[in-house]
């Protein structure tokens, strides 16, 4: 499908799933040089968006790790909120572990910050992020993304697990909003 219409948007194809999963297979690889000494990593995968990227990514692993998932909400229809609602909490304990927070997309950065702050309180040994998409021109915060799979313009998009009002998620490609 070169185009798809969600509720009252159109969208048009901008990242191939081939695309994609060349990028995933590059993060991953990156992950794994640094983490090869690590002890048990906990992958957190930030709900909703980020569960097809987090379900890749893990597939690449060649290491013990753990996977846990946190549900946060800042965004209503196309636009960011600027307020980061947390849905559902942490339920591994990361003290003393490296944490490697795995977000579908970072663009203004404020769910990062918040997530952040909460998971410091947990005293990790670390806090690595790992972002599938970057929007470069709208990060403006002090938090290093450790591994970006895509940098992106600042676009509304949606599929590969983002979504338009939860419609779209399921899209193999990526597609951005014209309409």
């Amino acid at each position: 499908m070169k185009r798809v219409k969600l509720h009252d948007k159109e969208f048009e194809i901008a990242i191939r799933h081939d695309q994609i999963q060349t990028a995933i297979g590059v993060v991953a690889q990156k992950i794994r040089e640094d983490m090869k000494n690590e002890y048990i990593p906990v992958f957190l995968s930030v709900l909703n968006g980020s569960f097809m990227f987090t379900s890749d990514l893990l597939k690449q692993m060649d290491f013990n790790c753990e996977v846990s998932f946190v549900k946060l909400a800042s965004y209503s229809g196309v636009t960011s909120t600027g307020k980061v609602q947390e849905l559902l909490g942490l339920s591994t304990d990361i003290r003393g572990r490296t944490v490697i927070i795995v977000e579908d997309i970072v663009d203004t950065g404020h769910t990062l910050v918040d997530l952040v702050a909460v998971l410091k309180k947990h005293q990790p040994k670390q806090i690595k992020v790992a972002t599938f998409l970057l929007k470069p021109d709208a990060y403006d915060k002090d938090i290093p993304i450790d591994y970006a799979g895509m940098k992106i313009p600042n676009d509304f998009i949606v599929g590969y697990g983002l979504d338009y009002d939860q419609l779209g998620r399921n899209l193999r490609n990526i597609y951005k909003i014209v309409n």
